[in-house]
């Protein structure tokens, strides 16, 4: 294709992005870059609660190991809409584990041996990160008028200050 090609087909593309949403093209761009990066958060804490989940041990293990069931099927909920999200005004979502790893911000975590508490304080605190996370790219959609993917950030914010709560109170009763 030539650089006029590319050039116009470019153009075009911008053109149906804000057609079919009504998102600018930086919006559609900003908006699917900062869901791309809470995708991949989301993937990461999903895997450590599922991770802690399967490898907790002590005199809580049944209420921990059920907290934990509970709060990964709430974090996996959210993926695929935040992908769908993503794809439906236009941009783009992850495509594999690598990509996960080049968008994500929380850290995974290796250890083969994490105490309950430290696994519950853990998590705490990266539920307490995902949120701020989660109303920087609210911020971000209201920057550029996206109240459908406003409206389902302020329920995942809500979720996830219930898990962070949820934990912060068991720690808290120890």
């Amino acid at each position: 294709m030539t650089k006029t090609g590319s050039s116009a087909l470019k153009h075009r593309e911008n053109q149906e992005s804000e057609i079919r949403t009504g998102l600018s093209t930086d919006g559609v761009a900003r908006i699917s870059s900062a869901l791309r990066q809470l995708l991949a958060d989301v993937f990461v804490l999903y895997l450590k609660t599922k991770n802690f989940h399967w490898h907790m041990s002590g005199p809580h293990f049944r209420d921990y190991h059920l907290l934990l069931d509970e709060h990964g099927a709430e974090l996996f909920a959210m993926t695929d809409v935040i992908a769908e999200r993503a794809r439906k005004i236009g941009g783009a979502a992850l495509r594999s584990v690598s990509d996960i790893s080049c968008h994500q911000r929380l850290q995974d975590n290796n250890e083969e041996l994490v105490s309950a508490e430290r696994m519950l304080d853990e998590l705490a605190v990266d539920n307490r990160r995902l949120t701020e996370y989660l109303r920087s790219t609210h911020d971000t959609c209201t920057q550029f008028n996206d109240v459908a993917t406003s409206s389902l950030i302020e329920t995942w914010i809500d979720e996830t200050e219930r898990r962070t709560w949820f934990l912060w109170e068991v720690l808290g009763s120890r």
